[in-house]
């Protein structure tokens, strides 16, 4: 299939074609699920940490002697029965991050980028450069293109003036096309990337 590629105003210039596997795919959305998950489950701190008895401080000493009081037989004051005792079960720091079959998350993206292409949302300019690192020219570029929500724009290389000038923008997220995912292309509307950008993207999908 082939995409147009536009200009700064959004008028159609040429024409890149792209491979059908990545952009006309089927849209696979319980694999949205699982890469999401997984991204999530990897962001988790795990550094909730609760102690057991052996870890609060005191209880050395046996309460009461074992028999004749009455009362139930308690060898130290740090039970979880007790109050001010320890926990008994409870959270330990952990490292929640798996991971999924590489054909998973790489199905997964074609799905991802076959549903944008789908929905038209995803559009390729042929140069994405500003002179200065001003949100206010960020703002009026994404304005002549016609996005008007969230967007991630994607770039074959680092460029300064386009990082910085997007940072403050609430809902404009910039990636290198290495730190293309799944969580980041679902929470955004549109999909911008440059020329550059998307044959790179494609080599990445399809290796």
């Amino acid at each position: 299939m082939e995409l147009d590629v536009i200009d700064r105003q959004g008028t159609p210039v040429e024409k890149i074609a792209v491979a059908d596997g990545t952009f006309a795919a089927e849209v696979k959305t319980h694999l949205f699920h699982q890469v999401v998950r997984m991204q999530l489950a990897k962001r988790r701190r795990g550094t909730a940490s609760t102690k057991t008895r052996g870890e609060v401080s005191g209880g050395g000493r046996k309460p009461w002697r074992q028999k004749g009081t009455g009362r139930a037989r308690q060898g130290s004051t740090r039970s979880p029965l007790w109050r001010g005792g320890g926990v008994a079960l409870g959270p330990k720091p952990r490292d929640y991050a798996y991971k999924l079959p590489k054909k998973v998350r790489r199905a997964a993206l074609r799905s991802a980028l076959s549903m944008k292409t789908q929905e038209g949302l995803l559009k390729v300019i042929d140069r994405l450069d500003l002179p200065a690192p001003k949100t206010r020219q960020m703002v009026s570029f994404l304005r002549d293109l016609g996005v008007e929500k969230a967007v991630v724009i994607l770039l074959a290389d680092d460029n300064l003036n386009v990082q910085l000038a997007a940072r403050n923008l609430p809902g404009v997220k910039v990636l290198r096309v290495e730190g293309t995912n799944i969580y980041d292309l679902l929470a955004h509307d549109y999909l911008l990337c440059t020329r550059e950008a998307l044959i790179k993207l494609q080599e990445k999908v399809a290796s």
